[in-house]
């Protein structure tokens, strides 16, 4: 390859994340040639966001197996209204008197897994049709770019509700069908912006001496390309996967996935069903809901802090002065100006030629440079000394 693994989307080798735009700071410690390291970011956003996912895909995994009781059995065949929770039953019994708490452990791994097909599926669809729509340009552009616009405009969710009408019972239930249907619908949002990506990238000098020396198509797309693409799929990826979490859990509320199958939309459909939140039956719709909102605050905290580590400007804006202090970095600014166009601001006002005894305008001495300073002082201010100074008026202030 004719790039480095820690090279960033422009081009520039990628700095220490704690250290990233701070002048004077040290290499890392370590590294050969005082070359840096690429580390994990230490943000607390994704630590908080990385800790809550971790624990909800462990809650995948073993909640089914944990839940203290089966997710379908009644306790009664008398009572005729939910439960409120107890010592027998933490969240409460339903109005068919089941356990709510196992169901929710139970109804997370069907969540889960339909989220990160959906994400895994469409995020497939997008680098391919992206990747390859900004690479070979042409017709093959013309092509894939109308196919990805179609369906972006497509209206997602009346489409996957006339689907959803159309399958069959069996399928009702079925998470990676659910999940394949899903990412139909989500993966051209990240096919536009990776081509808009990929059109930059195809141009550097690394993809042209590839060219040059014979490279095939595939392999400058997967080992030059791609890398460089690595933080833009990730977190394509994460969006999907949250786009899937509230997609399902829509259409399971809706009722239109098999109301047998357990998952948090599930829950929510029935606690709607027993008019929950009209009754005062908090503990049906409660807990469900509070368990969607925190897996789509975790995926979100883990996105933005991707955006953090790869974005040069929110990586400098989120350093701390006591870390760069401990950094050794002195003279940061007060505050981190976004603006790249430098104004060259002075306090000697434009004097006009044959004024100063031969000066040249701008009060800059003979022989100083466009943009210097004069020899007096401080520089002129660029912007004043290049159009006139008008007065304003005040209103109502006419000539009497």
């Amino acid at each position: 390859m004719a790039i480095s693994a820690g090279t960033d989307l422009s081009g520039s080798p990628a700095a220490e994340p704690g250290l990233v735009g701070v002048p004077g700071a040290p290499a890392a410690p370590g590294a050969p040639g005082g070359q840096q390291r690429m580390r994990l970011p230490r943000s607390p956003k994704v630590l908080i966001g990385l800790g809550m996912l971790v624990a909800f895909l462990l809650l995948a995994v073993i909640g089914p197996w944990i839940a203290p009781y089966d997710p379908g059995r009644s306790f009664s065949a008398t009572a005729s209204f939910p439960l409120p929770p107890s010592a027998a039953h933490l969240l409460g019994t339903t109005q068919q008197q089941q356990d709510v708490f196992s169901q929710l452990l139970a109804g997370g791994r069907s969540t889960v897994l339909v989220a990160f097909i959906a994400g895994l599926v469409a995020t497939v669809l997008s680098v391919v049709i992206g990747v390859t729509a900004g690479y070979v340009g042409r017709l093959a552009d013309d092509l894939l770019s109308m196919l990805a616009n179609f369906f972006l405009v497509l209206p997602a969710l009346p489409l996957l509700i006339v689907v959803f009408g159309f399958l069959p019972s069996s399928q009702g239930g079925d998470d990676v069908v659910i999940g394949l249907i899903i990412a139909i619908t989500g993966w051209a949002f990240g096919a536009r912006v990776l081509r808009a990506q990929t059109l930059s990238l195809r141009g550097r000098d690394y993809v042209e001496s590839a060219r040059v020396i014979g490279e095939p198509t595939w392999r400058i797309i997967g080992f030059e390309i791609l890398p460089n693409l690595t933080p833009i799929v990730a977190s394509s990826f994460l969006f999907t996967v949250l786009y899937g979490v509230g997609t399902y859990t829509a259409l399971a509320f809706l009722g239109l996935v098999n109301p047998n199958h357990l998952s948090w939309g599930g829950m929510l459909f029935y606690a709607q069903v027993a008019g929950a939140e009209q009754s005062g039956y908090w503990w049906l719709f409660l807990p469900p809901g509070l368990a969607v909102a925190m897996l789509g605050t975790a995926l979100a905290l883990v996105n933005f802090g991707i955006d953090e580590f790869i974005n040069p400007r929110l990586r400098t804006a989120g350093l701390s002065r006591r870390r760069a202090r401990r950094a050794g970095a002195t003279g940061m600014p007060r505050r981190f100006v976004l603006g790249v166009t430098p104004v060259v601001r002075g306090t000697a006002a434009a004097v006009p030629a044959g004024l100063s005894g031969g000066s040249p305008p701008g009060g800059l001495s003979p022989g100083a440079p466009p943009g210097g300073t004069a020899a007096g002082g401080a520089g002129p201010d660029l912007l004043s000394a290049s159009r006139p100074r008008t007065r304003r008026r005040r209103p109502g202030s006419g000539q009497r």
